[in-house]
């Protein structure tokens, strides 16, 4: 038994919370599950308390999910979370890389700015300029900055006229107030989900459409199945995820007529896909994985010393 206690931020009763605290409280016999709306952040004292547990105590945190939707609230959370950082506690993913990918600007800026091939993005407030981008595209997905498994995202079609589009533009813009546009590329009836664990490749699985939606999301009702990915195609998942430094996340990839092109990186990872898709415990290996890193701490800090200490020894002797 490892004395650590490390906490899981997620949804109690999801399934992916639970099985990664079930296996943190086999390794540890420590378990708790924190849900951000009970959490209570003391900015005088910059502690942070979830009902009867304070977690600035711990000796670190897994953040899993921090709402059911993505939304400017969620930022909010991780902000909370940034705090319990800055005291000193680990976080697996760090707060403010898991901030970068809540907001789908900000996570695909970041991975164009990496040189990370994407389809044909246009950004903007003008209904005329989204206008001209679904005309030059032919056929676009309009995406909610906030948002998952295709939630609120609408296909957008050059030959549907600028009437229909313009009424499906503001319709939108009322609700989300930016425009965020994709070229739509043909996804051949699958895309592939890419999961990294401490950086490191861990498999491949495929999300295979059931060719009654334009998405191959699980919600949409596509089903995962394991996918051998090339050397090549390892390596642009692994050049995406180095765009942030997360612990365990999932690189969606779609393979397209004119090569492999990157959707997004996941802001927490999926254990579904991993399971079912791969047959990997990505549950079990992620708390390995933080229990590994804390168990390295101690280590790693007496050498510092040691290495301070040295130099101070060699400084007084010169």
């Amino acid at each position: 038994m490892i004395n650590k206690r490390i906490a899981v931020i997620g949804i109690p009763g999801k399934w992916s919370t639970e099985v990664l605290a079930n296996h943190l409280e086999q390794r540890t016999g420590y378990r708790c599950v924190v849900d951000m709306a009970d959490v209570v952040l003391e900015l005088e004292t910059g502690q942070l308390r979830y009902r009867d547990t304070l977690l600035n105590a711990l000796d670190g945190v897994i953040i899993k999910k921090i709402s059911a939707d993505y939304s400017p609230a969620a930022d909010d959370r991780l902000r909370m979370l940034s705090s319990l950082e800055a005291n000193g506690v680990r976080c697996f993913s760090s707060p403010h890389q898991v901030s970068r990918l809540i907001n789908r600007l900000e996570g695909t800026a970041a991975l164009a700015a990496g040189g990370v091939p994407l389809p044909a993005t246009r950004v903007t407030e003008s209904t005329d300029a989204a206008l001209e981008a679904i005309q030059t595209f032919g056929k676009a997905i309009l995406k909610p900055l906030y948002s998952t498994k295709a939630r609120g995202m609408v296909v957008l079609k050059a030959a549907d006229g600028v009437k229909t589009n313009s009424q499906k533009l503001e319709k939108f813009k009322a609700k989300h107030g930016l425009f965020y546009l994709q070229q739509f590329v043909n996804l051949g009836g699958q895309d592939l989900g890419m999961v990294f664990l401490g950086g490191e490749y861990l498999c491949t699985y495929a999300r295979v459409g059931d060719g009654k939606a334009w998405n191959t999301t699980i919600h949409s009702g596509g089903k995962y199945q394991p996918y051998d990915a090339s050397p090549e195609l390892i390596e642009l998942g692994r050049k995406a995820q180095a765009c942030f430094d997360l612990s365990f996340t999932t690189v969606d990839i779609a393979l397209t007529d004119a090569g492999p092109v990157v959707f997004e990186v996941s802001a927490f990872g999926g254990f579904s896909g991993a399971k079912k898709g791969c047959g990997i415990d990505a549950a079990e290996k992620l708390g390995d994985y933080v229990l590994s890193q804390l168990e390295a701490e101690p280590a790693e800090a007496a050498e510092a010393a040691e290495a301070a200490e040295a130099a101070e020894a060699a400084e007084a002797g010169e």
